[in-house]
């Protein structure tokens, strides 16, 4: 099962910027489906983010153009870059892996089974 730590949160004022970072241990290089989801007090968790191994990415509509995921194998680490935050992208961000991604398979948020613990995320307007 992939082991998964956040960090990188963290309060910052209305258009600045946050990068999060998620170690990640125990993931094959060659297939993997990850991504960040966030979840605000009272609000249901939602998909933020998603990349895999064969290179596609996908963003919540009220992201795109503003965050960008990334991976770096090296590292074992995936990245979420935040910029324009708004107050309203103050939650709880998590960090996730479908632990059954096949290459060439579907890397969609509902498939993913392994879970970090979080990092909260605060923008102040």
């Amino acid at each position: 099962q992939v082991q998964l730590t956040e960090s990188g949160g963290g309060s910052v004022q209305a258009g600045g910027s946050l990068r999060l970072s998620c170690a990640a241990r125990g993931y094959t290089r060659s297939r993997y489906c990850m991504g960040w989801f966030r979840q605000a007090p009272g609000k249901a968790r939602e998909g933020v983010a998603r990349i895999d191994s064969d290179g596609g990415t996908s963003y919540a509509d009220s992201v795109k153009g503003r965050f960008t995921i990334s991976e770096d194998s090296a590292e074992d680490t995936l990245y979420l870059q935040m910029n324009s935050l708004k107050p309203e992208d103050s939650a709880m961000y998590y960090c996730a892996a479908d632990d059954f991604f096949v290459s060439g398979g579907d890397c969609e948020f509902y498939g993913m089974d392994s879970w970090g613990k979080g990092t909260l995320v605060t923008i102040s307007s």
